[in-house]
């Protein structure tokens, strides 16, 4: 009786189909053998308790999903319940994206709830117990792909994903970023920038060397990316108000780096801020393709701006007003901007 008990409800040649079976916070041992057995996972709900009794088992049972089926022993089930052995959900966080959007992820895979993520990743204290010395912990969370059972405490999320940030981020690059004059927060708030600039791997370097070249004579990186984060409501569509915007994160405005990052950069551009290629560039400009055309002076980003953004989208000629470079003058002239 006892080893009819204990056996597998089905052998492996029955193929059985794979359950997932969730046992919820606070379960007793008695509830869990009482939902196998409606499940038909076992045979017999009274042996399940009598194994369990002989381990200890009530109140040490993990909460969380479990990939059982009926060619499983009992015995094996209950070593799953004790280890903790749920399953673990493939979780993608891609490079660019801000606090808020990783909470959307983790909430649409039912692994965190929005609420609770961002409560304490915007909390200063909780984010210095994690080695974090920021007003939160935009930018320090790594974007990977993760694994996680559902669901999984916000802050052990957090924590995941600052460990891994911690990772990448080795003690070479820390060496560069002294040698640089720039501290680990600054180097993640242009890597943030650089990676919300393009999408194209190759040219991480030269917008780097833009952004370097107007830090060192002080000229505003006048990054539409940072105008927008630092919007209270945005649209889709970046107006000229809010080029006038008063947030601390406009960069048309202010000089220098914005006060945090502004989402999360992967490696290359980690990198990129690291080490940008020599160059003259202080501006570019997109070619619509996915790329940018860079401009060492004033003039020729003029030209690169009638090529690429002006003219593919006029639908006449007409009268244009434009600076001439190194001048106070305006000039106007018909159909040229």
């Amino acid at each position: 009786m006892i080893r009819w008990a204990e056996a597998p409800v089905l052998s492996e040649a029955d193929h059985p189909q794979e359950k997932i079976v969730v046992i919820p916070e606070g379960a007793t041992f008695n509830q869990v053998a009482t939902l196998l057995e409606r499940e038909q996972l076992i045979r017999s709900r009274s042996a399940f308790l009598l194994l369990g009794k002989s381990q200890e088992a009530d109140r040490k049972i993990h909460p969380g999903e479990y990939a059982l089926h009926a060619a499983m022993p009992p015995a094996e089930m209950l070593s799953r319940f004790l280890a903790g052995r749920v399953v673990l959900h493939a979780v993608t966080i891609p490079e660019g994206y801000a606090m808020n959007q990783i909470a959307d992820v983790l909430e649409e895979h039912h692994i965190a709830k929005r609420e609770e993520f961002l409560r304490l990743a915007s909390d200063k204290s909780f984010v210095k117990t994690l080695g974090v010395d920021a007003d939160s912990a935009e930018g320090y969370l790594y974007p990977d792909t993760y694994r996680f059972a559902r669901p999984t405490a916000a802050k052990d999320v957090i924590k995941a994903m600052v460990d891994q940030f911690d990772h990448v981020m080795t003690q070479e690059l820390k060496g560069r970023a002294k040698e640089i004059n720039l501290t680990v927060h600054q180097v993640l708030t242009l890597a943030s920038v650089i990676e919300k600039e393009t999408g194209t791997g190759s040219e991480r370097p030269q917008i780097s060397a833009v952004f370097h070249n107007r830090l060192k004579r002080h000229i505003p990186l006048q990054s539409d990316p940072t105008v927008i984060y630092g919007l209270p409501n945005f649209d889709g569509n970046l107006h000229k108000k809010d080029l006038f915007h008063p947030s601390p994160y406009n960069t048309y405005r202010w000089a220098g780096l914005p006060p945090g990052p502004i989402a999360s950069p992967g490696a290359e551009a980690i990198r990129a801020a690291l080490y940008p290629v020599p160059s003259a560039y202080l501006y570019f400009v997109s070619r619509n393709d996915g790329t940018h055309q860079f401009s060492a002076t004033l003039g020729e980003h003029n030209k690169a701006v009638e090529k690429y953004q002006k003219r593919p989208f006029r639908k006449e000629r007409r009268s244009q007003t434009f600076m001439v470079p190194k001048s106070n003058v305006s000039h106007h002239e018909k159909g040229v901007s």
